[in-house]
Formats: C-alpha cells, structure tokens, sequence
C-alpha cells in the first residue's frame, strides 16, 4: 500500500472540509456534530463502494443502502477553519482537528476550563496508506500511554483490549475458546478509548474483513501506535468525544441505531437443545417438555426449535419439514401454545446443494454468484456445500418472506431464530445482486445477516402485526 503524503486545502462549505492528498485522492472531513467529525478518504475515482448500510442517525437505512455521501440526520452545527504555516484547523466549540503536513491529523477536546488538550493524534510517519490500484486500506495513530481500549463487540478474552490484534471476519466459531479464540462471530469496527478525564469512540465504516491492532505491533522506524487495517473498501472514519465511556457510547448508539426490542415474553426463560429434533420422534420429545415444564413448574416463555426438524437422514434442509419426526406441526405448535409458550424456529440462509428446491432457486438467480462462472456460488456448510441466498435480491427476499410465513407461521411457529448467517463466502469477488447495482461480497458480507434478519423480521410483523409488542 502507498502512503497518503502530501495535502493542499480545495475548498469548504459549510458542512466540511475537502483536501486533495497526492494530487489525485480527496479527503472530506465532516463536521456532523460539535463533538463528532467524519474523516472518509475517496480514491481518484471515487469510493471504492458508495453506499453503507450502517449509519442511521435519524431512521433505519433503506434495504438498498444508505448512499455514503448522505449527512441527512445529523445537526451540522457551524465550524471555524483557519489556516496555519502548513497546517489546517477546523474546530468546532468541542473538538478540532488540526491537519498537519505530511498528512497527519491531531485531535484536541476542550476541557473543562476551556482549554484545549490533546485527545489523540495520527502516526506522524505513515499515517493513511491506500492501495491505489487494487483493495486494501490502512489507518494508524499514536497510542499513549494511558489509552485503555474497549469495545470491538463480541470479542474472547478481557473487555479491556490493549496490547492485543483482533480480525473482523464473521466466523460460526461454535465452541471457541472464550479466553482467546479469535475471530468470532461479529462484525463491530469500533473502539473506545477511555483516560481518567475524557473517553472517545473511534468508528470504521468499512464492511470488509478487516484487522485492528491495539498495541501487540511493534516497529523501530514508528512511535508506538494503533493499527485499522481492511482488505478492501474505503478509509471511512467516526470520531467522537465524550467526558465518559456512556456519552461515547450514547452517541455510538445514535450514530449506528438503536436496538429494536424483543417483545416481552422473549426475555423470560428459553428452553432449548439439539436432542429433542434430532430424534426420531422429535415431535413426542417436545410435547415431554411442555409436561416436564408443569410437572416441575418450571417458568418458560417459549422453546428454540433447533434445526434437526429440516432433516433428511443426517443433513438440515431449510424449510423442509421432517414428517416422521414431525408428524403434526400444527398440532404440536398449538399443545405449546395452550401452555402459554411461543415456538421459535430455527432456520439457514443457505441451501445444501442437494435441497430439494435448490435447482427451483437457483433457476430464479437467487443465490450468491460466482466470481467466474455463470452459476451460483458454492461455499462449505454443515455436511456439505450448499449456495447463500442473496438478500440484496428483491426476488430472493421475496421468496424467503414467503417461506417463512407458509412454512412457519402458518403452522404455528411465533418466530424465527435466524442462524447460521455468517455467509462464510470466500471468494470474495462474489457477486450479489445490490439491488439492481452488483456488489462484490467482500464488500457487504456481515450485511448479508442484517438482512436476512430484516427479511424475517417484516414477514413475522406482516402476519401477525398485533403480536410484535405482546
């Protein structure tokens, strides 16, 4: 990768800031809030990849995308911009940046007294490294001596990250080692810095695998510093201050959207395990519960149906019912239901490549492409291969909404356990569908979850809008 050197000021307006690096790329810095900035770098020929489906400062994104220019959402509050010898300052009564030549930016926060003091600053050698003919994006900066980094999301070992390296590549990682497997199943490009007078969240709007280093690298030629590292996609970044972790985290929150509430009887007592739908007669196993619940009086609010109910011999088949095992799906639904328990379903975003509607979907092009034949994509899942639904297809989103409805809801199923949507999708130049746009998989892979989840989700509501709060 090339290091991004050396800067001349284009123009402002007065929501940001635009500066011409090499020549060639442009660095928009934004100032969105008093307290929060946006830095996102755009090659010579634009953003690798322009839309995200992970900002939402005001309402949830669109299914297509949030296009990666949009600021709608966000105060854009007043700034000052003064120009310095060879540096740049933008500042607002909060936060400024002052942007210093080579390209280096230093962050400063107005403390208490009014003064301002250093929050954080880039690595003065190398600190944006762009590979400007192909992927791969880079990010580093100073890491001091009383930095403690959080966050990362569902990450093994202790909350306090320092002096580690963790990967975000979505993982179905069943059985890691919780002191230090990793990656694991999440993808959440973000840190929180916290010192003893002031914290600050640090924000990656970048999809693709990527790697954060907190100080397990070392280099002679460098200061000690932080390393944001992504194998493709663009250098999109978040930064903003807070005077403790929960503002951080509050605007962190605000920033990427809230979350959407279970209804109540989600969070009382679950039962669930792979036992009673891998029997052979798994339908009378799970009717021994709901008597070994009474007999017991043991409190459950529902039951996780796992997977074994889509059986054919050993391997699951998504939305097929196994009627030896389950004879009477509707009948077992409402037996749970007298006992005032819900059902959840387990269900697979990927069809084995001998599903028995697999030629049915792949006829339609609702799978994943591959990168180089004119065919579906197929990826190692469970027993066997199998090929991922595209759920930036309108049609494959359709399909699946039907699915869920004929063969869940209608048969009783209250809701649907969304498993298995890592979308362990390798090839990389994969194609999917994007909505009428194509877009390579390495760029949207931990989307493809979200909208799986989306896909169900609107389905449950639609047939059955009076229980989404019950």
């Amino acid at each position: 990768m090339k290091t991004l050197k050396n800067w001349s000021l284009t123009h402002s307006d007065q929501h940001h800031v635009a500066l011409t690096v090499d020549g060639k790329h442009t660095l928009n810095l934004y100032v969105l809030e008093s307290g929060m900035f946006r830095v996102a770098i755009k090659r010579q020929s634009g953003f690798a990849f322009d839309r995200t489906w992970s900002i939402a400062p005001e309402s949830d994104v669109p299914w297509e995308g949030r296009p990666r220019d949009s600021l709608a959402g966000f105060t854009l509050p007043g700034f000052t911009l003064e120009e310095e010898g060879d540096t740049l300052v933008v500042s607002t009564d909060v936060l400024r940046v002052i942007v210093h030549q080579p390209l280096a930016l230093e962050w400063q926060h107005r403390d208490s007294a009014g003064a301002w003091q250093l929050l954080t600053c880039d690595r003065p050698t190398s600190a944006y490294q762009i590979n400007a003919h192909g992927d791969g994006v880079a990010h580093y900066q100073r890491r001091m001596n009383d930095d403690a980094y959080y966050g990362l999301g569902e990450k093994a070992g202790d909350l306090q990250r320092n002096g580690k390296r963790y990967e975000m590549r979505n993982l179905d990682a069943m059985g890691y080692n919780a002191s230090s497997t990793d990656p694991l199943y999440k993808h959440v490009p973000f840190t929180i810095t916290r010192r003893s007078d002031v914290s600050f969240g640090l924000y990656y709007d970048n999809l693709s695998s990527s790697w954060f280093d907190l100080g397990n690298e070392l280099d002679n030629y460098h200061q000690p510093y932080r390393r944001w590292q992504a194998e493709s996609g663009d250098i999109d970044y978040y930064l903003f201050v807070g005077s403790k972790v929960l503002d951080v985290t509050k605007a962190f929150v605000r920033l990427t959207g809230k979350t959407l509430f279970g209804p109540k009887w989600s969070l009382g007592y679950s039962g669930s395990t792979m036992h009673y739908t891998d029997a052979p007669d798994a339908q009378n196993q799970l009717m021994k519960f709901i008597r070994l619940c009474e007999e017991h009086d043991i409190p459950c609010d529902s039951f996780q149906l796992s997977s074994g109910y889509t059986s054919i011999n050993n391997k699951r088949y998504v939305f097929n019912w196994n009627d030896d095992k389950v004879p009477q799906p509707e009948v077992m639904s409402q037996a749970f239901h007298d006992a005032g328990l819900r059902l959840a379903a387990n269900i697979k975003p990927c069809l084995l490549q001998d599903h028995p509607r697999y030629e049915e979907v792949a006829s339609q092009g609702l799978f994943i492409r591959d990168s180089e034949e004119d065919a579906p994509e197929r990826s190692v899942f469970w027993d066997d291969e199998g090929s991922h639904l595209d759920f930036t297809h309108p049609q494959a989103v359709a399909w699946w909404q039907e699915n869920v409805t004929q063969q869940l809801l209608e048969k009783g199923i209250d809701s649907t356990w969304n498993d298995n949507n890592e979308y362990e999708v390798w090839d990389g130049e994969a194609r999917c569908h994007g909505f009428g746009t194509p877009i390579a998989i390495k760029h949207i892979r931990p989307v493809m979850p979200l909208l799986m989840m989306r896909a169900s989700m609107e389905a449950q509501q639609r047939f059955a809008p009076e229980n989404v709060r019950s």
